[in-house]
This record gives structure tokens, C-alpha cells and sequence, in this order.
């Protein structure tokens, strides 16, 4: 019996990947007796006049079964005599593209329909695409659908080119064409009459048989850390599944990204100890002497990775959001999650004709090459080497939803070029000379909303109070350091990031810096604490109502972006995305300058321990 087989389905809308599997579940009769009569009972009220609705076997859900389209990703198991199998029958619709990039994610194989009445279409190119960017080596295109075609052999022959063409653009090796009509049962179990002049396999014959096992390039024991298990004193083992290699007690293995070495002593897989292990075993490490290991460490022996946190990549975008230059996430890759920031968009690759287009932002569905930064070291390897450490998904930092996945191309040279300097004077020396804590007091609303004269005001009490300061306010800082960045949103994330850089080197000189920026975006902010540090960011909301500061308006730039002649204006063309969890909130709407600015500093006061008072301070409201 042939080994284990997890392939997908996939293809665009209606080329009948549902009708296809249940087809072939019916016919090699798989089904169990409630199972067929409720496809019976079900296919009384289907869309095929109450003949038999294969499709209903896959798609259960009350939308998918109105529609006649899959939503979501429904996954089958079966066995026949030469073979075990685990499908993944994904959706054809451009709006559930990341339901079937999940699918993708776990196939060895892919089936793709191609509707022999319509040919190759879009969607088709993008599944083909996303498959062989997800790993995918073997492919089986089933032309579905000749009933429709008649069963002409010239038609098919025309398609059956066009597939070959795709084959050469997405340099497939292992591609197979089967012309096949799920509804009729012609090609999917059994040879059909239909279709002499083809004298290949069956799907399911090809299904039993077909190899899927490639050969990756892996080399030596990986093993990313899932858990540290540690039940009690006496005992401390590393979880994991074996990403590939072998183990045995006894040897030798590398903690990344740390490089410490220990002895493995002991090795169980489940309750049970052994003596070595390979991979795919679920195994616990115990090794012979303490070292620091923890969720997201790889145990390593006789393994090049890569140990670094620039890479480029091929990346899927799945978010309805557009994806620009400098945009930041959570990345995981292996059991790791990081901080990371999508540096550069080097190019967008055509769905139609896999020709390199010049990119400043990613719509839905398209797929690209980026340069990612990750705000530490991380381990990994190229996609082609592991495919463990080699893939990773985008998480979006304030609604937690995936907004990307992508395959690690390789490694950027300049992360191995450079190296931090150690210096001997640190952040504490120079805070101690100082007689203070270095933070950042991050000023954040609306124009016109008393950000600044807050931040000035503020500045001056801790002058006073012999503290050393510095503030940083935006239309400042856009004169001189960013003065080549417009108001676009890339240029409004990277003005955002460059001004976190400039107050984290102020931090490590030991000042307190103020900053008064407008900072639209909750998901800037929020990287600018991940660059600052988390104890050293205060953020500060100041919270006086769009009303009120239009009002006030007195730089005139209210009326100027009313009357269109400044785009992208937050407020007004633009959105304003309020702090969720800011540490202080003040509304100047309802406080005058002097209240406002003593009830900020006794906030700042009670989160940092400043030295100093107010009452020598001279307001000028």
C-alpha cells in the first residue's frame, strides 16, 4: 500500500471541484449507506433537477448550498485498497483565496479543474501560482466538463496546451492532464467510453499511484521548540516535532539562535523513552545540563540555518487592506513570533503572465517579493531547503487576523555584514550621571488638538525640575529629517518609524523625549512602542473632539483640506485611529492649558517618578 496522499482541489468558480470528489467518493463507493441516502434525499431539492448533486457530499454549508459555490475549506478522508488519502476541497472564489492558500499549506499534490467550456481563466493562474508558491511540486489538471465540449479531442488538445504553457511559466516538473466530467463520472473511477483517444490513467488511478516524494535538500536534525516541559524539579525536556533528520541519545546538539551546545540525555516519544527518533515524531529533549531554551529556539545537529533578521521573501497577500512599504506585523516562523516590518516591496508578479511589475503596495490576492525585517534574530532557511523554517504568515498587530503568508527566498547579505557594537558607556551610565529614567512621552491627536502646546509646556516643568529634554514636533522634524516624505500612507508609516528610531537613540543618551506627531494609525503607534521599548513609551491621547479642533483651526489647514486643496488630510480625508489602551487621556476641549498641563504631568509623574513640581513653572496660555 502506497503511502499517505494529502492533496487539494482547487480551480475557479463553478469548474466543479465539489461535484468532482464526491463523484469519485460515490463511484468507488467509499460512502456509507446514511451518507448516500441523504445525497439521495438532499439532491431532491439540488440544482440539477433532482438527479444526483455529487457536490453536496463536500459543501455543507446552508450558504455554499444556496449559492452552489464553496466558502470554506472542507476536508475529506478516505481509504481505498492501494492507499490512504486526506483532501482539501477549497474554494474557487476570488474572495476566499486565503481559505484556499490554507488548504495549499498542507497538500502534497494539487488537482486543479479547468471548466473545458471556458478554458483557463484568472483565478485558475492564481491557484496554480499560489500551489507552487506553497511548495506544491506535483500537479494533476483535470479538464472537467467535456460533456460540455462533447467530448471533442480537438478542443482538449487546445486547453491541454494552454496547461503546458502554464506548466513552462511556473517551471512545473511533474504535471499531469486528465480530461475528466465530474457530473457524468467519465475518467474519475473508471476508463470512459466517452473518450477512447485517451489512453492514460483514471484520476483515482493516478491518485493511488503518483509519487509525491521529493527530495528538499534537508540535511541534518531540526528541531523548532513547541513547549518547555517542566512538571517538576527534577525533570526539563523540549517538546517538539522532529522538522526533519535524526536524533539519537547521547549526541551532540546546538541551541539557535543562541549557539550553546548540551548533550542529549535522554529522548521520549509520548510517555515512552527511545533511543533515537526521525522525522515527523513528536518528541521530549532532555539534555544534560541547564542551558536557556525556550518556545521558538531550534535544536539543531549537523544543520546550516540561517541566523539573522533580514531576509526577502514571496509573499501571498490575503488582506482587504492594501500592504505599503514600512507596514509592520507579527511574524511566525517555525514555533517563533516576532515583531517585523515589510522593508520594501522589490516587485509584484502578474497572475497572467508572471512578468515582474514595479510595486509600492499589494492589493488582495496578489502575490509579490518584499524585503521583511524582524526586530530580533531569528532562525530560518530558505523555503527550498525546509519547508519547516522556511515559510511564515503576517499577523495584523492590532486585530490579530492573518494577513499574509509567503515562503523565505533567502537571506539578505547585509544582515550578516553588520554586527552591533557593544559599548562600554551604556543607556544606565549615562541615565545615572543624568539623576533620571529616559522615556518617551508620545503626544498623539488631532490637528489643532493642543498637542504640541501640551508637550511644551510639559517640557518646560521638567526643564525647571532639572531634567534633560528633548522634544520632537512634527512639522519640525518634516523640515529637516523628513523633509522628502509626503502624506501618503507609506510616507506616514515611515515617518512614524524614523521619529521612534531618533527617540530610542535620545533614550539611550539618557533624555527624556517629548514627541507631539498626529500618528494616525494604532498600528504605527504601537510599533513605535515595539522601537522604544514598552516600559520607556507613555503615549499620551490627547482627545479634544474633531469639532473642536476644526474650530480652533489655527493654522488654517482645516479649511484648506474642506475646500480640497489638501488630500489626505486626518480628519477630514483621512482617518484618525483613536488609542485603545493610551496611559493618559486628556480632552483640551474641556480643561484650560493650565489644568490640562498640571493633570498630564501628575499622570506622568505617577507612571515615571519624576523629581520636580509645577509651581515654579510661568504658563503662557
Amino acid at each position: 500500500m502506497n503511502g499517505l496522499l494529502k492533496f487539494i482541489t482547487c480551480g475557479s468558480v463553478d469548474d466543479g471541484k465539489s461535484t468532482l470528489i464526491g463523484h469519485m467518493l460515490y463511484d468507488a463507493k467509499l460512502l456509507f449507506t446514511d451518507q448516500e441516502r441523504a445525497l439521495e434525499l438532499d439532491s431532491r431539492i439540488g440544482s440539477r433537477g433532482g438527479e444526483l448533486d455529487y457536490s453536496l457530499l463536500l459543501d455543507g454549508l446552508m450558504a455554499e448550498r444556496e449559492q452552489g459555490i464553496t466558502i470554506d475549506v472542507a476536508y475529506r478522508y478516505f481509504t481505498t485498497e492501494r492507499r490512504s488519502f486526506i483532501v482539501a476541497d477549497t474554494p474557487g472564489h476570488e474572495e476566499y483565496t486565503r481559505n484556499m492558500a490554507v488548504g495549499a499549506s498542507f497538500a502534497d499534490l494539487a488537482v486543479i479543474l479547468v471548466d473545458a467550456s471556458r478554458g483557463i481563466l484568472v483565478q485558475t493562474r492564481r491557484h496554480a501560482r499560489i500551489c507552487a508558491l506553497m511548495g506544491i511540486r506535483s500537479f494533476c489538471f483535470a479538464v472537467n466538463k467535456t460533456d460540455l465540449i462533447h467530448y471533442n479531442e480537438l478542443e482538449y488538445r487546445k486547453i491541454e496546451k494552454e496547461i503546458r504553457k502554464l506548466a513552462v511559466d511556473l517551471e512545473l516538473s511533474d504535471v499531469t492532464v486528465i480530461p475528466v466530467s465530474a457530473t457524468e463520472g467519465d475518467n474519475i473511477t473508471g476508463k470512459s467510453e466517452n473518450m477512447r483517444w485517451y489512453q492514460g490513467q483514471t484520476l483515482l488511478e493516478y491518485l493511488e499511484t503518483v509519487n509525491v516524494e521529493t527530495d528538499t535538500g534537508e540535511a541534518g536534525f531540526v528541531m523548532p521548540v513547541q513547549r518547555v516541559c517542566r512538571p517538576d524539579h527534577t525533570f526539563r525536556g523540549f517538546q517538539g516535532q522532529v522538522a526533519s533528520g535524526q536524533l539519537s541519545a547521547g549526541q551532540t546538539v546546538t541551541v539557535l539562535p543562541s549557539g550553546e551546545k548540551a548533550e542529549v540525555q535522554t529522548i521520549l516519544l509520548a510517555d515512552r523513552e527511545v533511543q533515537a527518533v526521525r522525522k515527523g515524531n513528536p518528541v521530549t529533549v532532555r539534555l544534560n545540563r541547564e542551558i536557556d531554551v525556550s518556545r521558538g529556539c531550534v535544536l539543531v545537529r549537523d544543520a546550516e540555518l540561517k541566523v539573522s533578521n533580514m531576509f526577502t521573501a514571496s509573499v501571498l497577500w490575503m488582506d482587504d487592506a492594501e500592504l505599503v512599504q514600512g507596514k509592520n506585523f507579527l511574524i511566525r516562523v517555525g514555533t517563533r513570533i516576532l515583531p517585523a516590518t515589510v522593508m520594501r516591496i522589490k516587485y509584484k508578479v502578474s497572475i497572467h503572465s508572471g512578468e515582474r511589475l514595479e510595486a509600492s503596495r499589494l492589493h488582495k490576492n496578489e502575490i509579490a517579493v518584499c524585503d521583511i525585517v524582524t526586530a530580533e534574530e531569528m532562525v530560518y532557511d530558505s523555503f527550498a531547503k525546509n519547508r519547516e523554517l522556511g515559510c511564515f504568515i503576517l499577523i495584523d498587530r492590532v486585530s490579530n487576523m492573518t494577513s499574509g503568508c509567503g515562503v523565505i527566498r533567502h537571506s539578505l547579505r547585509r544582515s550578516e555584514n553588520i554586527v552591533w557594537q557593544k559599548l562600554d558607556i551604556t543607556r544606565g551610565i549615562r541615565a545615572a550621571k543624568m539623576n533620571q529614567k529616559p522615556v518617551t512621552l508620545w503626544f498623539t491627536g488631532l490637528s489643532g488638538s493642543g498637542k504640541s502646546a501640551l508637550a511644551n509646556e510639559i517640557e518646560k516643568i521638567l526643564s525647571v525640575a532639572g531634567h534633560y529634554t528633548m522634544l520632537l514636533d512634527g512639522d519640525n522634524v518634516r523640515m529637516g529629517l523628513n523633509s522628502n516624505l509626503g502624506f501618503e500612507e507609506q510616507d506616514r508609516i515611515e515617518n512614524i518609524r524614523r521619529i521612534a528610531e531618533v527617540a530610542k537613540l535620545m533614550n539611550d543618551a539618557g533624555l527624556i523625549v517629548l514627541t507631539s506627531f498626529i500618528s494616525p494609525f494604532r498600528s504605527d503607534r504601537e510599533r513605535a512602542r515595539m522601537i522604544i521599548g514598552e516600559g520607556n513609551f507613555i503615549e499620551i491621547y490627547v482627545s479634544t473632539p474633531l469639532e473642536e479642533c476644526e474650530k480652533r483651526d489655527v493654522k488654517g489647514l482645516y479649511k484648506k483640506a474642506r475646500n480640497g486643496e489638501i488630500p489626505n488630510f486626518t480628519g477630514i480625508s483621512s482617518p484618525y485611529e483613536a488609542p485603545q489602551h493610551a496611559e493618559i487621556c486628556v480632552d483640551t476641549s474641556t480643561l484650560s492649558l493650565d489644568d490640562a498641563v498640571k493633570y498630564v504631568f501628575a499622570e506622568i509623574q505617577r507612571f515615571c517618578q519624576l523629581k520636580g513640581g509645577q509651581e515654579n513653572v510661568e504658563y503662557h496660555s
